[in-house]
């Protein structure tokens, strides 16, 4: 237990050290990216860092598993180096074995990224899509669901529409049921309209079975109510928009996926993408459990051997293997054509598996 606990704290403080210089860098390169890209407008320095700030998360959560496997590459070598493993190995305890701790510390930095990091990257994305856009100048249109269907914003210089809708198709093109609400700049309504469907073409809402009231003061609106059978609303919203105001899954609490993939099918809109994520940021504990077990299979014997740079080349390559692997499974499941439980958990599973079998097979004492 006590080398077990040594191990661990060993590949912790590894972890670390290359987070730590991992996240330098990433402040670095994210401060010259904003910095070429909001330089010339009139955004300060200070706004400059506080985007900086909110993306830092978001880049270090999507570099974990490049860091995880340099941490392994780093922690085993060093452990053969200094015969340390050797002495390991005489007492009577393999290889394997002592992998133990740093796996379960692997395991638990998976756990604390899927239920601390998770949201908080959420939550930082969320804020410097919005500051970007607003220092872009740039109209920001959005959708939200809710227990009585979706609703979407879009606007212009001139007025802001709302569109509440009971459910809609896969791809949020079309509308059912549709209440539509007109405001002024001053946030006064203006107009009130009904659909039994809008479809959206080529920038506008085409609507069907229409009545439209006109809200001002001192007047009936329902006396001067105007019935048409179809009637065209201008947009700026596109099929790519409304899929992206609600299709980036990482931009969504792990926390509340599950009731917002309810809501999604509610709807009406297919939530096989959102599906594949949840599954995926739970199966991301193992994950990063099969990374560091990549790392150890090439590099735990490495201080008896003379080819440590092709090992760690190999060890490097493998791992970068199987993150692709897990983003094509996972494009594959948000295609439908693998189950999105399987998309999720069968590439670190079968990764556990493979190299399990590869440190026995090498295994010799």
């Amino acid at each position: 237990m006590i080398l077990h606990a040594y191990f661990a704290r060993r590949f912790a403080t590894t972890f670390l050290i290359v987070a730590s210089a991992f996240a330098v860098l990433v402040i670095l390169l994210d401060f010259i990216e904003h910095l070429r890209r909001f330089g010339e407008g009139e955004a300060g320095i200070g706004k400059i860092l506080q985007l900086v700030a909110l993306n830092v998360p978001a880049s270090l959560y999507q570099t974990l598993p490049l860091i995880m496997v340099i941490c392994s590459i780093m922690l085993f070598l060093n452990l053969a180096r200094s015969s340390e493993l050797v002495v390991t190995r005489a007492s009577g305890r393999s290889a394997v074995r002592s992998l133990f701790g740093p796996l379960l510390t692997a395991f638990a930095i998976g756990l604390i990224s899927v239920t601390v990091l998770n949201p908080i990257v959420a939550a930082t994305e969320n804020k410097h899509e919005k500051l970007a856009a607003k220092l872009l100048g740039q109209q920001v249109n959005s959708l939200s669901f809710s227990e009585n269907g979706l609703w979407l914003r879009q606007g212009n210089e001139t007025f802001q529409t709302v569109i509440h809708a009971k459910r809609a198709n896969l791809d949020g093109t079309q509308l059912f049921d549709v209440a539509l609400y007109e405001f002024d700049l001053t946030g006064k309504a203006t107009k009130r309209m009904t659909a039994k469907s809008a479809l959206l073409i080529d920038g506008y809402w085409s609507l069907k079975g229409v009545k439209e009231w006109l809200l001002k003061l001192g007047g009936n609106p329902e006396a001067k109510a105007i019935e048409k059978t179809s009637y065209n609303i201008k947009t700026s919203l596109t099929k790519d928009h409304i899929q992206d105001s609600f299709g980036i899954p990482a931009s969504i609490p792990i926390w509340q996926l599950p009731s917002f993939i309810k809501k999604l099918k509610k709807a009406g809109f297919s939530a096989r993408r959102h599906v594949v994520w949840f599954h995926m940021e739970l199966a991301l504990p193992l994950f990063l459990v099969a990374i560091v077990m990549i790392g150890a299979g090439f590099t735990v014997k490495q201080g008896r051997q003379v080819r440590t740079g092709l090992m760690v080349l190999l060890a490097i390559l493998f791992g970068f293997g199987l993150y692709f692997i897990r983003n094509f499974a996972r494009i594959l499941g948000e295609n439908g054509q693998l189950p999105e439980i399987w998309a999720a958990w069968i590439p670190p599973l079968a990764a556990i598996g493979l190299t399990l079998a590869f440190l026995l097979h090498t295994e010799d004492g």
